[in-house]
């Protein structure tokens, strides 16, 4: 028979067990035999995970090696295609005015001066603007209907471009496209450290993030065969404007798809059974990190504002963001500076979009088998410093080999994963969580606000400083990532220490170590 008393430990057990928000209470030192019960109590505001061991009477949940591969397949088949699809509309979305801009845009909405590089800007504009709110909203709303209502409403703003007749509604309509896209990168991250184990996430977040290149593969051919269809067969509207038509129908289709399809939690999906839930739940129990709560935790937030890490991710933010605004705006004003016609620059961006699919696959590999997220990252970096210095170096005469280094600078998003996975997989606490992805996104507006802005029109077409500033830029994010390693390792070892020093009160260690992950102590997957 089960007594209330043993019910209430069972949930205290399953609640720190799952990782739920657990309010950390004062050890009693003198006394160890102190009762757990009183030393982890639950708090009011408890993880949504609670709700699957609700009904489970204490017993403990079995999850074969056989159930738990099954399992995991069937959530890939439900998750992963449509959240590699949307978010490389995401940042097709967001790229389609750097192929406008040389499919007549520019001319026929009268752009002047530095016009066009304020629309590059203005995107994160709106995106900095809503990146706080839209993070506690992920957090306040239901997760995956909150990201799917964004997606159709950013896909219905860029067909509007279609509309567009000069600079001022330009400027607005990319304003709210980053109010809205906002949502996609803290949303897919939060998604993927709810259903995945920390050791299933790096790979997942590489695959998902890696159709970026092959949304470049895919935007380069489509707006390359608008650009023919339409100089050989004319068009009713200028090809920009179908550009943005296909793009935000797709993007809106997609919407619709994900908020049918993707639910909030192991909770409420349809494609689950009932006992497949509670399974669901307990193969990433081991994250410690919960799957969802709605309560926003002061504590958490002053954790996230004293962590170094925090304010190194953002660093990393920013500086990464430079170049990333500058060439996601300009590269195919860049593949013309090194003497191609405009039709051919479209297609030619495609390579690059290979490049970066090809070195996130690699990265993932690379992660897998050592074991080190940062270091093996890095990689990529080094290969767009690379390419930079071909831009920079080779003649005009060599338009091969300058092509060649832009297409190596889209490797460097490599390092963009691993400080996702960093907030998705080390930080613990879900409003912890949010806040740190919140403030490395706002930090991400910042760099791609200013990266438009040091590709002056003065500099034109060849753009030296601002591929001077770009290889700079990226040399100081290897800096800052093995800031980043070398304080995780020093944290880890006092936390070893701390450990073996009281082997003797195993009790009391593991309840110490469950605060601690609460707390953000993270150790590198």
């Amino acid at each position: 028979m089960t007594t209330d008393s043993d019910k209430q430990a069972a949930a205290i057990s399953a609640e720190a067990a799952v990782g739920a928000d657990v309010e950390p209470q004062d050890l009693e030192k003198n006394d160890p035999e102190y009762p757990p019960e009183k030393i982890l109590k639950p708090s009011r505001d408890a993880d949504e995970a609670l709700q699957a061991f609700a009904d489970t009477d204490g017993e403990q949940l079995e999850l074969t090696e056989e159930a738990s591969k099954k399992l995991l397949r069937t959530i890939d088949w439900h998750l992963l295609p449509l959240m590699c699809v949307i978010y490389g509309m995401n940042y097709l979305d967001k790229t389609t005015l750097s192929y406008a801009s040389i499919m007549g845009l520019k001319e026929d909405i009268h752009l002047k001066g530095d016009n066009y590089q304020w629309l590059g800007s203005m995107f994160y504009f709106g995106y900095l603007a809503w990146e706080w709110p839209t993070t506690r909203l992920l957090q306040r709303l239901p997760l995956a209907k909150y990201s799917a209502f964004c997606m159709i409403i950013w896909g219905l703003v860029l067909t509007c471009f279609a509309a567009v007749k000069n600079f001022s509604g330009a400027v607005a309509l990319r304003f709210f496209l980053g109010v809205f896209e906002a949502a996609v990168t803290p949303g897919f991250a939060l998604i993927t450290s709810q259903w995945y184990t920390k050791s299933e996430q790096a790979i997942r977040t590489n695959l998902w993030f890696s159709f970026n290149g092959w949304a470049q593969i895919f935007g380069a051919v489509l707006a390359y065969g608008i650009a023919v269809g339409s100089r050989r067969y004319g068009t009713a509207i200028e090809p920009w404007k179908t550009l943005f038509i296909t793009t935000g129908l797709l993007t809106m289709t997609l919407g619709v798809l994900f908020w049918w399809i993707v639910p909030d939690s192991q909770l409420n999906a349809r494609w689950l059974s009932k006992d497949e839930r509670k399974l669901a739940v307990e193969r990433v129990r081991k994250n410690q990190q919960g799957i969802g709560n709605k309560q926003f935790k002061m504590y958490q937030l002053k954790e996230a504002l004293t962590d170094p890490v925090t304010w190194a991710v953002v660093f990393y933010g920013i500086v990464s963001s430079i170049p990333n605004g500058g060439i996601s705006n300009f590269f195919s004003q860049l593949i013309v500076s090194f003497g191609y016609t405009p039709e051919e620059s479209l297609l030619y961006g495609a390579p690059a979009g290979a490049v970066q699919v090809i070195s996130l696959m690699l990265n993932a590999a690379g992660m897998h088998y050592f074991k080190q997220r940062l270091i093996v990252s890095t990689g990529g970096l080094w290969v767009g410093i690379l390419g930079a210095i071909l831009m920079i170096a080779l003649p005009e005469s060599q338009n091969t080999g300058r092509l060649v280094g832009y297409s190596l600078t889209l490797a460097v998003t490599t390092a963009f994963i691993s400080m996702l996975g960093i907030i998705s997989s080390n930080v613990a606490g879900y409003t912890k969580k949010t806040t740190v992805a919140a403030l490395y996104l706002m930090g991400y507006c910042a760099g791609n606000i200013i990266g438009p802005q040091t590709f002056r029109p003065e500099h034109a077409p060849d753009y030296v400083p601002a591929k001077i500033t770009i290889m700079v830029c990226w040399a100081l994010c290897i800096l800052d990532c093995y800031f980043i390693l070398w304080w995780y390792r020093r944290k880890n070892a006092e936390k070893a220490r701390v450990v073996g020093s009281h082997g003797q009160r195993e009790s009391r260690i593991d309840i110490r170590a469950m605060s601690l992950e609460r707390k953000g102590s993270a150790k590198l997957a």
